[in-house]
């Protein structure tokens, strides 16, 4: 033989014996598996334990998670490392994510008018069976997004098994109340469903069934762990312990006691069907509150000190430097999504064509796979407020890859209720008080029509019916029909001087042709005819009642930019209206009126500086007593009592300045405090002639305010020239801003 092939031998032999023996090796170390418990918040000790572990260098081949452990455990199972779950919980907003309000941004122009006139954010169904509720406080708009964003790279993974990290979700079938275990389909839907809290998220629907958090049935899937064929389980659990005798100070406490015992008792047995070389890892979280999300950073060392608690058991099953390194790297993390979309769609299961729906998207085919682009664009069909949920999925078809914008319908419309709650007490007799509510009914038909009646009653009663109908889709043109009766109250003057007070009555019917400006304004052009009467409230009874007709034509152009309706930080608002009472069309007089009005906001740090005005004339009149313009009220020369002056020209210019006092805790029930002040200049005129600076009254004011669910609340104090002053307390957005 030659010495060339004894060579060549000798090192196959060599080759041989390495392999067989790593093959060996592998063979004989065993398979791990990871179980991660439900508990809310708590359950970011996970990540503390996965650090610990992956330190320790202890191989993970299987893992299974309920709820928060759902959430990390899938997370992980996807690729992502300890350190990036890390800093994913300490920078995450939690409060954001688990809402569902989208920023004013992503709201459509009508869904901004919401936004500012209806601020209760909760809604109502109504169907002939009554009232509908939703089926969860939150809907889990924002957190679907989030999930999909961090699970995007293996969204085309059907099979769990084939995960980096073969996983398991467990959920509950709320119909049948069974643990329902998840080992395919959508991976951000199955960890979505996972932690889906009874009456605090809707339930997630998968193959027309409906599942919510898996805690209620399976807490700590050691079970299902075990149906995956490993030698060894970890077991991390982080449930709530139970109350003291001397904790069960409340019913809230003992309900929550109820609870933990219900899913205390499954756990147990979960745990007694672990084995003795099973290890069971409990991190010492105390009474760490289950909800604190804000705080989830707090509970990553706890998991830390937990697994190293039981580094000596952990020992036996830990990997040399080398082997883990091997263990590691045959993970097969999926690279990050680097293609084009060959197709984009709108699936929706009710009545709006997907065309309409499509024209809002700011994707189009040929746009690289950007997780921002689909979240920004999901929000924007979500904030038409059409859907209860509007997700998206990346779907393979013919070798090509699109995104199917999954909108689904409003499981307690389509019609449906908006609430809101006005008052403005002076503290000194004067008090208007408003409750209103927006009745809207949805998806009409294929072209996005909507029927929107609002109801008022209380100082200023008023019924407001509108039918929308968008012609096509794009630049979405529209057609309007609306009725108009309202009531209110005005102060007439002469001259200077107060005489009356009267009561206005009007009643109006119109047809506007308009056009939105993207989402950020509205055009409109329409014509009208009404009629309506003053009667005296308050003066002298001989003063004459007024009856009048009106009748002519308006044009309107509205802008809205602010990034909040209530204590905005930056942006624009803007109203120009122009209205010519035309005899041709019914009204007694021929004359017009012209309003405008700006405000915008600039902000640095907590500090926001706003600066608006108001200008309003009437051209050719014979002062109609239901087109003067009223100043007086909050913001509105503060001094002056609400509506207190009028005229047919007005005009109001004012800074206001505010600061955020308050912490932001972060939390679902933070309400932001803010401390302002404003100063105020402006008059009403009977004669445009006599319009000056020099007869321009200047107010000021000092105020709180706090940006409550209900929507904004001030107490404020103004002061006008001579000493007067007034009080306030002032729930709803001031009028005029």
């Amino acid at each position: 033989m030659k010495p060339g092939n004894l060579f060549s031998g000798a090192c196959r032999a060599i080759v041989l014996a390495c392999v067989l023996a790593t093959v060996t090796a592998h063979a004989e170390r065993p398979k791990i598996g990871l179980v991660l418990g439900g508990g809310g918040a708590r359950g970011a000790a996970h990540i503390g334990v996965l650090k610990e572990l992956e330190r320790q260098r202890v191989p993970i081949d299987a893992i299974a998670g309920t709820s928060m452990g759902a959430i990390v455990g899938g997370l992980y199972a996807s690729g992502m490392t300890p350190e990036e779950l890390e800093e994913l919980v300490t920078t995450l907003d939690w409060a954001a994510s688990m809402s569902d309000t989208p920023s004013r941004d992503h709201l459509s122009f009508r869904r901004k008018q919401d936004d500012e006139l209806y601020p209760i954010t909760a809604e109502l169904g109504v169907s002939r069976d009554g009232l509908a509720l939703p089926l969860g406080a939150v809907k889990g708009q924002r957190l679907d997004l989030l999930l999909r964003e961090l699970t995007i790279d293996v969204a085309h993974i059907d099979d769990f098994d084939d995960l980096p990290i073969p996983f398991r979700a467990v959920a509950t079938n709320i119909e049948t109340g069974n643990a329902h275990v998840m080992g395919e389909g959508d991976l951000a839907q199955a960890i979505r469903a996972s932690m889906s809290v009874p009456a605090i998220f809707a339930p997630a629907e998968i193959d027309g069934h409906l599942f919510v958090d898996g805690g209620i049935a399976s807490n700590l899937p050691i079970e299902v762990m075990q149906a995956m064929d490993v030698d060894i389980i970890i077991a991390v659990d982080v449930e709530f312990p139970l109350y003291t005798a001397e904790e069960l100070v409340s019913a809230v406490a003992i309900t929550e006691q109820v609870v933990t015992i219900l899913m205390r008792r499954e756990t147990l047995r979960q745990i007694e069907r672990l084995g003795d070389d099973d290890i069971l890892i409990r991190p010492a979280l105390g009474t760490f509150d289950s909800g604190a999300f804000e705080r989830t950073p707090e509970t990553i060392e706890p998991g830390v000190q937990a697994a190293l608690d039981v580094a000596d058991r952990l020992a036996g099953v830990a990997l040399d430097e080398a082997e883990f390194a091997r263990h590691l790297a045959a993970r097969d993390v999926p690279p990050p999504i680097d293609t084009r979309l060959a197709f984009v769609r709108v699936v929706d299961d009710g009545p709006i064509s997907g065309r309409m729906l499509e024209s809002h998207l700011d994707v189009t085919v040929g746009d690289r796979v950007d997780t921002a682009q689909l979240s920004a664009a999901a929000q924007d069909l979500y904030g038409l407020n059409l859907h209860e949920q509007v997700s998206y999925r990346l779907v393979e078809e013919d070798g090509s890859t699109g995104v199917i914008f999954d909108a689904q319908s409003k499981s307690y419309g389509p019609n449906i209720l908006k609430f809101a709650v006005s008052l403005e007490n002076d503290f000194e007799g004067s008090t208007s008080f408003n409750i209103g509510t927006r009745w809207r009914r949805i998806g009409i038909n294929s072209r996005g029509a909507e029927w929107q009646t609002d109801l008022q009653l209380g100082t200023d009663p008023r019924l407001v019916s509108e039918f929308y109908q968008p012609f096509r889709a794009g630049s979405a043109p529209f057609v309007a029909p609306r009725i108009d009766l309202g009531q209110r109250n005005l102060n007439a003057f002469i001259g200077e001087d107060a005489v009356a007070r009267y009561r206005i009555s009007e009643s109006e019917a119109g047809l506007d042709l308009g056009a939105e400006v993207g989402s950020i304004g509205e055009f409109r052009l329409g014509a009208y005819r009404g009629f309506g009467k003053a009667r005296v409230k308050v003066g002298d009874p001989a003063l004459p009642n007024v009856e009048f007709d009106t009748g002519g034509v308006l044009a309107r152009l509205r802008f809205d930019t602010r990034d909040d309706a209530r204590f905005p930080r930056s942006g624009i608002l803007a109203d120009v209206r122009w209205n010519a009472s035309l005899p041709d069309l019914g009204a007694d007089e021929r004359y017009d009126t012209v309003e405008t009005a700006i405000e915008g906001t600039w902000s640095r740090g907590k500090n926001s500086l706003q600066l608006g005005a108001l200008f309003a004339t009437t051209l050719d009149s014979q002062d109609a007593i239901q087109d003067l313009f009223t100043l007086g009220g909050f913001l509105r020369l503060s001094g002056l009592e609400r509506g207190e002056i009028s005229g047919p020209h007005a005009a109001l210019a004012r800074l206001v300045y505010y600061r955020r006092v308050s912490e932001s805790t972060g939390g679902i029930f933070d309400v932001p405090i803010y401390l302002g002040a404003s100063l105020e200049t402006g008059n009403t005129w009977s004669d445009r002639g006599d319009i000056s600076f020099d007869s321009a009254l200047v107010n000021g004011g000092l105020f709180a305010g706090f940006d409550t669910p209900i929507g904004p609340v001030y107490l404020g104090a103004g002061i006008a020239e001579g000493g007067r002053s007034n009080y306030y307390l002032f729930f709803g957005t001031p009028r005029g801003r």
